[in-house]
């Protein structure tokens, strides 16, 4: 069932707002996102619900939902406004003004070792960029709320909301200095499971070792109990720490490919089937995204087919 109402005469900046809390969920994500306050928001949106008539959003605890008019309204007008965006970003740009920053997440290491060095050309041609570093969790529900353009994201975006594709496969290893791989033994986590690792220091990404115990089951086949010995949510971090002979660490493989090659880390055991993990871009359904989020994307896709 259609509501046939009629968009002509409507202001487009009621239809822009209107669209962004469509798409975030709430009236101040959405404020957010068009660098308005979040009265200035509401007071649109009961403006353009009183020029058709109808409600466009269900009032929640936490944000709005959207009704059957506002899901029709969208479909309607978001092709041309998401047009429109690109053509005013690429052809009317402010005079010597600076464009808005893309904000990309994701993890440290990835964010540091892969993504800002494949958008240093971009960046040494003008584009600004903020990148911020955080759990995969944390930061899908600020790309849905719209404080991200993209995230580099390390488990698969759910939700109609987020539109992701798959980036790169990355293989963990379970890594230790010589000095601590000798005093485990040659072999033993092989023949005798995680017991020969008994006592053994484990430096995690998180507190639930989410990485770790991922391995524990895929390799050893049991769950993984028993406090990390050091906590950092970055990658690099705690590669540092196992070379310096702090304990060991499940990480992946490129991140540690040259301690290994160098002999400054030894995998513990080589399992035929190690466990791998598939990391994606996501950014918010929809399409239509402005042209420095779109070439920031181009960019990494094309730079993740080497990594």
């Amino acid at each position: 069932m259609t509501h046939g109402f009629s968009h002509t005469g409507l202001d487009l900046d009621l239809l822009r707002t209107f669209l962004a809390v469509h798409r975030a969920g709430s009236f101040t994500a959405a404020g957010r996102v068009l660098g308005l306050s979040q009265p200035t928001v509401t007071t649109q949106i009961r403006a353009l619900e009183l020029r058709l008539g109808r409600q466009l959003f269900e009032r929640l605890p936490r944000g709005v939902a959207s009704t059957a008019v506002a899901a029709e309204l969208a479909a309607a007008v978001a092709g041309p406004l998401d047009a429109l965006a690109e053509v005013a970003e690429r052809v009317a740009p402010v005079p010597g003004g600076p464009s808005e920053p893309v904000h990309l997440a994701g993890p440290a290491e990835l964010l540091s070792v892969r993504a800002l060095p494949a958008l240093a050309p971009l960046v040494a041609g003008g584009l600004r960029l903020r990148a911020t570093a955080g759990l995969a969790e944390d930061l899908l529900t600020g790309l849905r709320g719209g404080r991200y353009d993209l995230v580099l994201s390390a488990v698969r975006p759910r939700g109609r909301e987020v539109a992701a594709v798959p980036l790169m496969d990355e293989e963990f290893v379970l890594v230790a200095a010589p000095g601590w791989a000798e005093r485990i033994g040659p072999g033993r986590p092989a023949a005798e499971g995680p017991g020969a690792l008994t006592g053994v220091p484990l430096l995690g990404y998180a507190e639930d070792h989410p990485i770790a115990r991922r391995y524990w089951r895929h390799v050893f086949g049991v769950r993984l109990t028993g406090p990390a010995a050091v906590v950092l949510a970055d990658l690099r971090g705690l590669l540092a720490a196992v070379v310096a002979g702090a304990g060991i660490a499940v990480l992946p493989r490129y991140l540690c490919r040259a301690e290994l090659d160098s002999g400054a880390l030894v995998p513990l055991l080589d399992p035929p089937d190690p466990p791998i993990n598939t990391l994606y871009l996501a950014q918010r359904a929809g399409g239509g995204a402005p042209a420095p989020v779109a070439r920031v994307r181009e960019a990494v896709l094309a730079a993740a087919a080497g990594w």
